[in-house]
């Protein structure tokens, strides 16, 4: 499975890499990791790839002092409004490619993001950052909106007043406060942040891959179509989890060790 070259090498403004079942999917574009044409076509390759080869659990980081700074502003500048709509409309598929991967997602923010990447974090099944990061969808300082699809994705999260709140004063919001909006899923402290993001990727990677592509779909059932539109397509997952070699062995583990045992997830 040969990676597109956008991701390999150390010209990459992002880096795809593999710790086992776990892919880890890095921003390296120093000093800002800022969006532009290099930051968007290697988000296209990678989705793209990842979608064709799922890993078991993605994790999402960045390399430097900041996460990213957003979209680099001279894309406003070139931008001829008469393409405007086709141009966002394509940034907006990357988030919604990232968001129906099939395996667990997890963003890890240690500092700074802002805009495009906290659109890109949103999409992400679950956030984790430090208490001091610092998170913005700041597009009104150039008289925009956001436009990858971070508003609806935090009013999904966090409610409509919070969203508005956030996107029309373009305020910059402290990873802990976040966390009390319910945008945050788990704290770290800087000094382990790493290691503790990587470990909490792990735990998905080497769990059962295939019962969590279900929770993703019973959930994004839900937030679609309220509850009876997940209780309409949940016997069929269920049934389809029922047949993976996960389940069955975890099913023998448990009645044969109890409910402490270790069973080797594979994904099938």
């Amino acid at each position: 499975m040969t990676l597109p070259s956008s991701l390999t090498g150390d010209n990459a403004v992002l880096r795809l890499t593999f710790d086992g079942p776990l892919a880890v999917l890095t921003l390296h574009s120093p000093p800002l990791n800022l969006f532009d044409e290099a930051m968007w076509t290697a988000w296209r390759d990678a989705v793209a790839w990842l979608a064709a080869h799922p890993p078991r659990a993605l994790l999402v980081r960045a390399q430097g002092r900041v996460v990213s700074a957003g979209v680099d502003v001279r894309v406003f500048a070139e931008l001829d409004p008469k393409d405007a709509e086709s141009f966002w409309r394509s940034r907006l598929g990357i988030t919604q490619a990232l968001e129906a991967l099939p395996c667990p997602t997890v963003f890890a923010a240690h500092s700074l993001t802002l805009t495009a990447a906290f659109e890109l974090a949103l999409a992400c099944d679950l956030v984790v950052a430090t208490p001091q990061a610092r998170f913005g969808l700041v597009e009104r300082k150039v008289a925009f909106t956001p436009a990858m699809g971070g508003t609806q994705r935090l009013a999904e999260r966090a409610g409509g007043a919070r969203t508005r709140e956030l996107v029309m004063t373009g305020d910059l919001y402290r990873g802990s406060v976040l966390a009390d909006w319910g945008v945050i899923n788990a704290l770290f402290p800087p000094e382990s942040f790493d290691t503790d993001a990587h470990s909490y990727a792990m735990r998905l990677a080497t769990g059962p891959t295939r019962a969590h592509r279900a929770t993703k779909e019973v959930v994004r059932r839900c937030l679609d179509g309220g509850v009876p539109a997940a209780d309409a397509a949940l016997p069929a997952l269920a049934a389809a989890v029922t047949d993976t070699g996960d389940h069955r062995r975890a099913v023998t583990a448990f009645l044969t060790d109890g409910p402490e045992h270790t069973t080797d997830y594979q994904g099938h």
